[in-house]
Formats: C-alpha cells, structure tokens, sequence
C-alpha cells in the first residue's frame, strides 16, 4: 500500500466528467518485422503481462479515504485482470485516417474506471485505407491517469513496455527479484481512517508550512521583478473560442513532419527545437483563427507550457514532477521568422522567470487540501466558470515530449509513428503536444468538439505554418533539402488499385511554394494595414467549416 503524493492526488481531485484527468498515446506498428510476419493478440496480451512485472504500479487501483479526509492509497488489485484492461477493436469502413482520429477521440473522451488500474489500451485494426504505412499495420491507442505518469513518465512508460528489437529475451529472474511488492489485501476502514488522523496533523503542519514558503517565495518574486532581475509575466493576452466552457466530447489530429527539417529550421535561425514547434503552432493558430474570424484584434495569444520540475524538487514521492509556464506566441508578429525569434527570446525568459516563480508549483494546492475540499471547489470553479476572471488568459496548453531516437517493437512489430495525447482543463479546450520518435516529429491537437468541428482544417493550418516557417528559413535551399522520407498523413486516401508500391509510398516532405493566400493571411496582423471585412471573414469561416468533419 503506497499513498498518493501531494501532486499525484491533485490529478485524483481535479477529475470531472467533462475534463477527465488521464493522458493517452497512439501507436502503429508494422507486423512485418514480427516473428512470422504477423502479430496475434494473444502476442500483444503475453508482452503486456511480461512488460508489467516491472510496472507494479499498473496493477494497484485506487482506494480512497472514507470523507476524503486524506490522500487515497495505491494498492494492489487482487482481481487484476489484463483483458479488461487490453481492448481489441477495429476501424468501420473505410478504415482511413479520419476514422482512426474520430475512433481515438472518442476513446480518449471516456472517463477511466476509477475502481480499476487507471489504464486502458486498445489494440486497433482495419488501417488498410491509411496512406504512407505499410499493409497490415495496427494501432495500439493507451489512456493512463495523470496520477501515474506525467509527460516524462509517460515517456518512460512507453520505453518500458516496448522491446529493443523484435525478438527480446524473457524477464530474467533477477530482473524479477527487483520488482517492489505490493501487499494483497485491502485495508479496512478503521485502517484508513486512523491513518487519515495521524496524517492530519502532518498535513496542517505541510500547509502552514507550504504557506509561509509560498508568501516568501512571492515576495522574493515580487521583489526580483521590481528589480528587473526577472521580466513581470505578460498579463495582456486576449480571450479566444478555446477558453470557453469544456465539454465532454473531443476531436483528436495530428501532423508528421521529419524531425531532420525541424533541426535546419533550427540550425538556420539560432533557436531549439521547442521554439520552431512553438512557432509553427502559432501560425496554425493564427490561421485557424482568422480563417473563422475569430482572431482577437488586439494583442497576442500566449500558451501554457508544462515544465519538468524534477531538477528543481529533486527526489518526491510523486509521479509526477511537472509545473508550468507561460508564454507569448507572438501571434501579433506577421513575419514568421521574426516570429519564431520573439517566440524563442520570450520562451528563454518564461523559463527563467517562471523556475523563480511560486506560481509554477500552483497545481499542488490541489493536492494539499482534503479531497473533500479540492473536489467541491473544482466542480464550483468548472460549473462558474470562474476561470474567466483569471487575470492571464492562455489559448492552448502545449507539451513537449522527446522519445527514443531509435526504433520499438511491440510483440516482434515495429512502431512506425507515435502521437500523443494531453488533458483537457476547464476554459481551456485546445492542447497541443509534440512528439520526437526515430527521426520524426509529431504534432498532435486535441481539442473539444464543440469550439473545434473541424479538426482536419487544423491539421491544414499547421502544415501550412510548417512549410511557410521552413521556406523563410532555408530560403532557396527549401526545395533542395530531402533530409528524410516522411511527409504529414494525406487526407485522401488512394484507389487501393492505383496506390503506388509500397516501398515508394511515402513522399519526402518538400514545403509547397507558390501557394495562393486568403485575403485575410495576406492581411494578417501587419500595423497599419486593414484587417478583412466582417463579412470577408464569415466567408472564410464558412470555407473553413466546410473543409472539416464532425468527430
């Protein structure tokens, strides 16, 4: 039995059934490489079983304290059952991409079952009407709760539950010997409650406590601010669709981009990885935004960025080390390239003031109270909507996430693309998160469906962002570059009798030139030249809407 650290138990509390607090990833594999050509389930099934010796935490389920009077436990679920927890499913006709993004979203809409393991994988098949994969190919789509992993976790989850090559050696027995063992049975409710009386007093001494640092903490802040030491945070972004109430329904995209372009996108403007992913974002943003004029007309969007605090918290008893900051996307920049160069000034900055802010540890005071507190005060904060009174509004929460730079297999097939999927918050409906795998780069949206019904013009707008930042970038050397044959997932997929052999199916991705404006990007958010009119941009909305589907 293993309690629940303060983070961990924020997740616990802040779960709705509009914003369920789980994070997901989506997998395809190709069975070729697989011992015999082909993967059955039951294969899946036995790697699962032998990968979660080293995962203990997968197999416990969430006891809670009677009245929420403290942090819940981990224990171990005696009546695991892997089955329940491994889904096999397949794609109704005619098995494309979009029916993939709708079957995901739809997946990924579906509160965990809170009495089991929070986790879920489904084993998808019928992809056989998805372009630029190889024949037979599957999906593996994963839903773990927030209170088991974060971004980084998640990673590691990832690598621990696949294999280095296609045909991996058995856990050996030393390997198991090292696994820590969680106790069978439940504990009782006299149990329980005497704990919760024990940890009280320990609880009231970690918020007084907790209290002090943080008022300390904001004074220093205060004072570094007035100092000039760190820049005061930027509380002038403006309200977008994305911050209105959240539903219980969502739309889920997603692009693939060679991860070898992101690095000369890099390389020629002396920024990271992170800022040109920010960068591109930014112009999707704005295109989708103007393209539904819906474009505020004054001021930047900012974003909220997850941040990795295990460095600055060292060794905790949570699962999670995350924090966040925020930051400008200059979406108030025309230019892209002087764009991607406020971007990554303004990143550079959120980082240094945002690890010296008290409000990067924020999300822990859902932690440090009662259950019973934090969850009557988030369903009064969701049901009023209060967050509209907040002083810094943030149009989308953006992830990074860096994985293996080297292949994985699951049960002997290898994965060829991975996505990932974020959490929805209240009066926050868009998440963005990047993903680095094998010399690819991912782009994945996830989004409410009601303020996003067209989830495939997105995915446009950030191939379109793409391309515009690497032809600003590399100039005529743009169209000479191939640095990798991949190229973002087609939307109209091929007569199976006219699509190319299999081997050259998968284009190298060279940024269009010469494609035709709207009038309001050619307007975009240049000073002193007039915005569309409105009816120019109900037009283009109208457009917009007519390219996408309902998820």
């Amino acid at each position: 039995m293993k309690q629940l650290g303060i983070l961990d138990a924020a997740f616990i509390n802040l779960e709705q059934t509009n914003t369920p607090q789980h994070v997901g990833g989506l997998g395809i594999y190709d069975p070729s490489t697989a011992p015999g050509g082909f993967v059955r389930f039951k294969d899946v099934i036995a790697g699962v079983v032998r990968r979660l010796e080293r995962l203990p935490l997968f197999r416990t389920r969430l006891v809670e304290v009677p009245g929420g009077l403290d942090r819940p436990y981990w224990v171990k679920d005696a009546n695991f059952d892997v089955e329940f927890h491994l889904r096999h499913i397949a794609l109704p006709e005619p098995g494309d991409w979009r029916q993939l993004c709708i079957q995901v979203a739809r997946l990924h809409s579906r509160p965990l079952d809170m009495s089991r393991p929070l986790w879920e994988a489904y084993i998808i098949e019928g992809l056989d009407n998805i372009p630029n994969l190889p024949p037979g190919c599957f999906a593996v789509y994963t839903k773990m709760h927030h209170s088991l992993v974060d971004g980084a976790g998640g990673s590691s989850f990832m690598a621990a539950m696949h294999d280095l090559r296609p045909d991996p050696d058995p856990l050996e027995e030393d390997e198991k010997d090292t696994v820590p063992k969680l106790v069978d049975t439940d504990p009782g409710m006299s149990e329980l409650l005497a704990k919760a009386s024990v940890n009280g007093a320990k609880n009231t001494l970690q918020l007084l406590r907790g209290t002090a640092r943080t008022a300390l903490e904001l004074g220093k802040y205060a004072l570094d601010v007035a100092r000039k030491d760190v820049p005061a945070p930027d509380m002038s972004a403006p309200r977008t669709i994305f911050n209105k109430a959240v539903g219980p329904h969502r739309v889920f995209d997603a692009a693939e981009f060679p991860l070898a372009h992101f690095k000369d996108i890099k390389n020629a403007a002396g920024v990271t990885l992170n800022d040109v992913a920010l960068g591109i974002i930014s112009g999707a943003l704005l295109r989708y935004l103007e393209a539904r004029g819906e474009m505020p007309g004054e001021g930047s969007l900012a974003a909220a960025m997850p941040l990795n605090m295990r460095t600055r918290r060292g060794t905790t008893e949570d699962n999670n080390q995350v924090g966040s900051v925020f930051a400008s996307l200059h979406t108030d920049i025309a230019d892209p390239l002087a764009r991607l160069a406020a971007i990554h000034e303004g990143t550079q900055e959120a980082k240094r003031s945002g690890e010296a802010s008290p409000m990067v540890d924020s999300l822990m005071l859902a932690g440090v109270f009662s259950p019973l507190v934090t969850k009557a005060a988030a369903r009064l904060w969701s049901r009023n909507q209060l967050s509209r009174y907040l002083p810094m509004n943030v149009t989308t929460c953006i992830s990074n996430v860096a994985g293996p730079d080297f292949p994985l297999y699951c049960a002997g097939a290898k994965m060829v693309d991975y996505y990932g999927l974020g959490v929805l918050t209240p009066a926050l409906g868009l998440f963005n998160l990047v993903f680095s795998y094998a010399g690819k780069i991912t782009l994945s949206v996830l989004a409410d469906r009601d303020i996003m019904p067209d989830p495939q013009f997105y995915h446009d707008c950030l191939v379109e962002s793409y391309e515009e930042l690497y032809r600003a970038a590399l100039g005529s050397d743009a169209d000479a570059r191939t640095s990798a044959e991949v190229s973002p997932k087609r939307r109209d997929p091929q007569p199976r009798d006219k699509r190319e052999p299999t081997a050259n199916r998968r284009k190298q991705t060279q940024p269009k030139s010469g494609r035709r404006k709207t009038a309001a990007a050619q307007a975009r958010r240049v000073p002193g030249k007039a915005r569309p009119k409105a009816g120019a941009k109900r037009a283009a909305g109208k457009a917009a809407t007519a390219r996408g589907a309902r998820a």
